[in-house]
């Protein structure tokens, strides 16, 4: 079935002003937040302000109802700039409101769909110090009460956990593992709830200004109505069912991330003189600046698509994880290019070279490795083959 989403010409106006404001709101005000690790108040305000925070958001719940083409290119516009402005808004539009919209009850939707659409600031605890794609070795209990429910556990590595509200916390519901990972449920907890407490965020390679830490919960009780859907065992499907669209979030700010280094090689390459000319003329520097547009051009090409067959209602898992996969090692690629044209400039922390090296590098890595995804698309290759599609 086709998602309409937002009205057209209304989006249009929205993408124009949002490129307008990354172009002279954030850009200039990346240094800043470099320097301080954290997105200044009155940003957040204006973020909020212009409905970033509930783009999936269905309109009866505060939210812009985005369809999967406009919320991935309204990702791809915001990715220009530095990592941690996406990273802000990521899981209140993405893992959280998916589950939510998904799995939860017409109570939960109600209650916390207009919060995080208002830009209440939502974290999503499925990592472990012991387990992350493996669901078989999640620790976290949840164990039932006669008024609700008891969580233990500690979670790992979640974005936005210093700053969020709430949580959608898996846990095990049963001490069996058991079949299509029904060993797991879903909590929607308030980050205040006694009990709960949030490490110090870790040091990291790069993206200045987006935070992780841990998550410890200390007998935590919530209600009943925390589990989500009222139902158990469906946590896990529930957090695949958005990882999709959290891949193609990857990949865009990936696509949109290399352009910006990009544009920062051809202007360097420019400005900057060898020889009596500048290098930009020389002919090994043509070269890396023609592939990183090659591969640009591929990844947004991949993005129209798989985002367009999404809309459609086509089962775009293959294809969501192909292009976050090549995205973001397309990425790789294109800032260690730009590190080489700026040459012994490119390894300096005052030049924007080594920055994006650095804030590049986690693309690979997380909503699925490039190596979990590939073994994904493989096993569904296989698979159909099998049954003879």
């Amino acid at each position: 079935m086709s998602n309409p989403g937002m009205d057209a010409d209304v989006f249009d106006q929205f993408i124009e002003q949002l490129e307008r404001y990354v172009r002279e709101r954030l850009l200039p005000a990346e240094k800043g937040i470099i320097e301080s690790d954290e997105i200044p108040a009155d940003i957040l305000a204006e973020m909020r302000d212009m409905g970033l925070f509930g783009l999936t958001i269905p309109e009866e719940y505060g939210g812009a109802g985005m369809n999967v083409s406009q919320y991935i290119k309204t990702i791809h516009r915001l990715s220009y700039a530095m990592p941690a402005f996406r990273s802000i808004i990521s899981i209140n539009i993405g893992m959280f409101t998916s589950a939510l919209k998904n799995g939860g009850t017409e109570a939960q939707k109600a209650e916390w769909l207009p919060r995080v659409a208002a830009g209440e600031i939502a974290c999503f605890g499925l990592t472990e110090p012991g387990s992350g794609s493996d669901s078989a070795g999640l620790q976290t209990t949840a164990t039932q009460t006669d008024n609700g429910w008891v969580l233990n556990g500690t979670k790992r590595y979640i974005t936005n956990s210093p700053f969020a509200k709430v949580g959608l916390i898996m846990a095990r519901t049963s001490k069996e593992n058991l079949p299509k990972n029904a060993h797991v449920s879903a909590f929607v907890v308030p980050m205040d709830a006694p009990g709960v407490s949030v490490g110090k965020p870790d040091k990291k390679m790069g993206q200045a200004g987006s935070h992780i830490a841990d998550i410890v919960m200390d007998d935590v009780r919530v209600g009943g109505e925390a589990l989500l859907g009222g139902e158990l065992g469906k946590g896990f499907a529930y957090a695949m069912m958005s990882l999709d669209n959290g891949r193609m979030s990857v990949g865009a700010a990936a696509t949109a991330y290399a352009r910006r280094a990009l544009d920062s090689a051809v202007r360097y390459a420019t400005e900057r003189k060898a020889f009596g000319e500048p290098i930009a003329n020389f002919q090994l520097i043509q070269q890396m600046l023609a592939q990183s547009e090659i591969d640009i051009y591929a990844a947004e090409c991949m993005m129209a698509d798989v985002t367009r067959r999404a809309d459609a209602g086509e089962n775009v898992l293959r294809k969501a994880a192909a292009f976050k996969v090549f995205a973001s090692e397309m990425c790789g690629r294109v800032v260690d290019a730009c590190v080489q044209v700026y040459g012994g400039a490119g390894y300096l922390a005052e030049y924007d070279a080594e920055r994006f090296f650095r804030d590049a590098r986690i693309y690979r890595i997380y909503e699925g490795t490039t190596q979990i995804l590939q073994l994904q698309i493989a096993k569904h290759m296989l698979r159909e083959f099998h049954a003879g599609v």
